[in-house]
């Protein structure tokens, strides 16, 4: 049983499923690196919290990829943050990504029924 000592381990996303969660977010609306993380952490109750050494180099790999694009803006305490906007290719992605979820998730639960 967890307790504040020895508080339940996260579990860990299936390969790909980060990427998954970043889209969708950003299908939403263009955000920055630490509004994705708490956008995920806040619509999943906390049980999914996003560090920054997960987040940034995915995030890095989706621009090399072309699914999404950055630019440079002031934030609202006037600091400079990257925002991330999805591209049609980032469409398309979160699309196929989607269905493959879907599939996974249906012979998942099939076998956990037994």
């Amino acid at each position: 049983m967890p307790s504040p000592d020895n508080p339940r381990p996260r579990p860990d996303l299936l390969p790909g499923t980060l990427e998954l969660l970043i889209l969708r977010t950003l299908d939403a609306e263009p955000m920055h690196g630490y509004a994705i993380a708490q956008h995920l952490r806040k619509l999943s109750r906390d049980a999914l919290r996003v560090e920054e050494g997960s987040l940034y180099p995915a995030l890095q790999r989706m621009l090399v990829k072309g699914w999404v694009t950055a630019v440079w803006r002031k934030s609202a305490t006037n600091r400079r943050t990257r925002v991330y906007s999805l591209t049609a290719a980032g469409r398309r992605q979160l699309g196929e990504a989607r269905e493959q979820f879907q599939v996974m998730f249906t012979a998942i639960a099939r076998v956990m029924k037994g």
